[in-house]
């Protein structure tokens, strides 16, 4: 019996979750703009998609941005974690301490507090303010993605690299880098996702004429649901259900390498 209720309380929950998406995804295959007939299926939703200039634009400043925010993002907060790592006692717990209120902060806080000091130093909201904002909230997940990889190591493995004869650049690059690699890939992972997924921040830091996806989604739900959005929303899904699958797949892999090395 307690097997059954935990069984059905789990599906109750999934079910929940995803039965509005299921729902969109359908009904983005409709013929009717209404949202409650079903009126035979099409794919000219996803064709008028693929031809809508406004959103076509969006797409383009949603990529950029999250690419850029990303790399950013991954070569910064993995120096920065290199130097968290090497850190002892009171600085290092505030350091970290300080690196976790970003992702604690609730996004309207963080938008509104860069907007402000946007405006302040009067740096004109734009392209650059959205990417400056994507990079700040994205560098905690990305320090957090290398950390645990850095403290697997071994303290004498750089110094051992250092009395082989290579340099500290190489011992960084040819030995500490390779090993830490797989938490730098999931931090840029999920920092591209982060970037992509992001509507509150991107809404407070950008200007007039540059627009991401979800700005773009929420600026257009305003004016009625059309069912372009349903198609957008279904691609977007799909896209990044399948980053978070593949950062998954390389979460349990590398607990799996650990646990055979512990054995």
């Amino acid at each position: 019996m307690k097997s059954f209720l935990m069984k059905s309380y789990t599906f109750l929950i999934f079910f929940f979750l995803y039965a509005p998406i299921l729902i969109l995804m359908i009904f983005s295959f409709n013929d009717s703009k209404s949202r409650g007939n079903w009126d035979g299926f099409t794919l000219r939703w996803y064709i008028e998609l693929f031809q809508d200039g406004q959103i076509a634009s969006a797409l383009y400043y949603t990529l950029v941005v999250a690419i850029l925010a990303s790399l950013i993002a991954t070569l910064i907060g993995t120096l920065a974690a290199i130097g968290i790592n090497n850190m002892h006692g009171f600085p290092k717990a505030m350091t970290l301490n300080v690196t976790y209120l970003p992702m604690l902060s609730p996004d309207i806080v963080m938008g509104i507090s860069l907007m402000l000091l946007f405006i302040f130093i009067k740096f004109k909201l734009g392209f650059m303010t959205m990417l400056f904002a994507h990079i700040t909230f994205n560098l905690p997940f990305v320090i957090f993605s290398v950390l645990p990889k850095l403290r697997q190591l071994s303290d004498d493995t750089y110094d051992a690299a250092l009395d082989l004869g290579a340099t500290p650049f190489e011992a960084y690059k040819k030995v500490i880098l390779p090993q830490i690699s797989p938490g730098i890939v999931t931090g840029f992972l999920l920092a591209f996702t982060m970037s992509i997924d992001d509507f509150v921040v991107s809404f407070f830091t950008t200007g007039s004429g540059v627009s991401n996806l979800a700005i773009t989604i929420y600026s257009m739900a305003r004016r009625g649901i059309n069912p372009k959005i349903n198609a957008l929303l279904t691609l977007m899904f799909i896209f990044i259900m399948i980053i978070l699958v593949f950062v998954n797949y390389r979460m349990a892999k590398d607990k799996s390498n650990e646990k055979r090395e512990m054995y």
